[in-house]
């Protein structure tokens, strides 16, 4: 295993009689699962391998066949798992896009210089993505602030910093 494991998804049942699993992914688009020939499968920090015999889209899920899952009874043995990828594997991003679990964890400074807190996690709303930003050491309640032009000034991965334009106060 390479580079840090991010989740794509959670094993939620078993489907059918011949060890296929449904999951639930954590995706933007339910077939970005499908671009991953191996998964790592498990939970709190136990990880395995498994390679993707087949996978397919199947409604809001993705259904998937794993080697060495034979049967049901191998399947729902695998439920309530998560189903994660290395990072390394993502394909690069376009210019100026950014995969969420790159931002989670970047310190968040506004255009005075005032450190508003950390990425905790992010969410879709439908109109825009929502940086959820927290500051643990200072005890100050979470901030939402929506990942839209006007608000993100510069994103450095690298230098671990996104620089907004969002008032302390807010």
């Amino acid at each position: 295993m390479t580079g840090q494991l991010v989740t794509m998804g959670r094993i939620v049942a078993p489907y059918g009689i011949k060890g296929w699993i449904k999951i639930q992914p954590f995706t933007q688009q339910q077939q970005g699962l499908l671009d991953y020939p191996q998964w790592q499968v498990g939970q709190d920090g136990d990880w395995q391998l498994r390679t993707v015999e087949t996978a397919k889209v199947h409604g809001a899920t993705v259904v998937a066949k794993l080697e060495g899952v034979a049967d049901r009874e191998q399947a729902a043995a695998l439920q309530g798992m998560r189903v994660a990828v290395s990072r390394d594997d993502f394909p690069e991003p376009a210019t100026n896009e950014f995969y969420w679990a790159d931002l989670v964890g970047l310190k968040v400074v506004n255009a005075d210089g005032v450190a508003l807190g950390t990425v905790t996690r992010v969410f879709e709303t439908g109109a825009n993505d929502v940086l959820v930003v927290e500051d643990k050491m200072k005890g100050e309640r979470e901030r939402l602030l929506p990942f839209i032009a006007p608000v993100i000034r510069q994103v450095d991965i690298a230098g671990g910093t996104i620089i907004v334009d969002w008032d302390a106060d807010y």
